[in-house]
């Protein structure tokens, strides 16, 4: 148990497998079963555990990661199977920071169903939901949740991005906000907290880390990795926004203790 606790202690704060090896000495496959097998457990865990929470404002993002190659490589090689972009879907609840649901699939219409049901079954009552411009939210956010969302759209428009960095967007020149579906409260139109989510997950997991070889080499091992990462988001990490000692589960009134590792580890199991 100390062992584990350990790797997976470090894996949370962002390192590297082969790091974690050198410096605890475990096999670098005994590592990634670990990650498998717990993140199985989370991913069964916050299906039971994450239900009607009483979320008023919720966000909505995707976040981009590659599985094995990137797609361009893949297309050049002729690879088939699950390697390629990924793309990681989140939804948190403004006032609590509690990830409601989360998806990893492709940016499509499919997985976004997939994330939004699991939305529906994760939350109670009316609630704000603000999304990006992406074309899939259009519709299957109030298909999904139904007339007990007030749903607007946050579209950032872009001045031409010739001439900026590798990974440097265009400079966002205006914001346009759409309302879609009810009537939803215009000043709270926003996706900044999830935004900040994305880069916990890139700052947290050494596998969305760009410029590196750190990258998930398997997709049942990143799917496995995002789980436990989100639930040691929701029960183990205290939020300085929420206050000292505070986790998002804790807010969210589904646990009254902060937890470490070992007790997810004995939560989940």
């Amino acid at each position: 148990m100390d062992k584990a606790v350990q790797v997976l202690g470090m894996l949370l704060e962002g390192m590297s497998i082969r790091a974690c090896e050198r410096l605890t000495h475990v096999k670098r496959d005994t590592i990634c079963d670990l990650v498998l097998l717990v993140g199985r457990n989370c991913e069964a865990f916050l299906k039971e555990t994450v239900r009607d929470v009483p979320a008023k404002t919720i966000e909505l993002d995707e976040i981009w990661s590659f599985v094995g190659m990137k797609a361009k490589t893949k297309e050049q090689l002729g690879y088939t199977g699950e390697v390629g972009d990924s793309w990681t879907w989140l939804a948190i609840d403004a006032d609590s920071k509690m990830i409601l649901s989360h998806a990893v699939g492709q940016r499509d219409e499919s997985t976004c169903g997939r994330f939004l049901r699991d939305l529906d079954v994760a939350t109670i009552g009316q609630c704000q939901v603000t999304a990006d411009g992406l074309r899939a939210y259009t519709y299957s956010v109030p298909f999904v949740l139904g007339s007990r969302v007030d749903f607007a759209q946050l579209i950032k428009i872009f001045s031409n991005t010739k001439g900026t960095g590798r990974y440097s967007p265009g400079t966002i020149t205006g914001i346009d906000k759409v309302v879609r579906f009810g009537h939803p409260n215009m000043d709270k139109v926003s996706t900044s907290y999830c935004e900040r989510l994305n880069l916990s997950v890139r700052m947290h997991m050494r596998r969305f880390t760009r410029l590196t070889n750190g990258h998930s080499k398997s997709a049942i091992h990143h799917e496995a990795a995002v789980a436990l990462f989100v639930c040691w988001y929701n029960f183990c990490r205290s939020n300085q926004a929420l206050g000292k000692g505070v986790t998002p589960a804790m807010a969210a009134g589904l646990e009254k203790n902060l937890w470490d590792i070992e007790t997810l580890l004995k939560n989940v199991a």
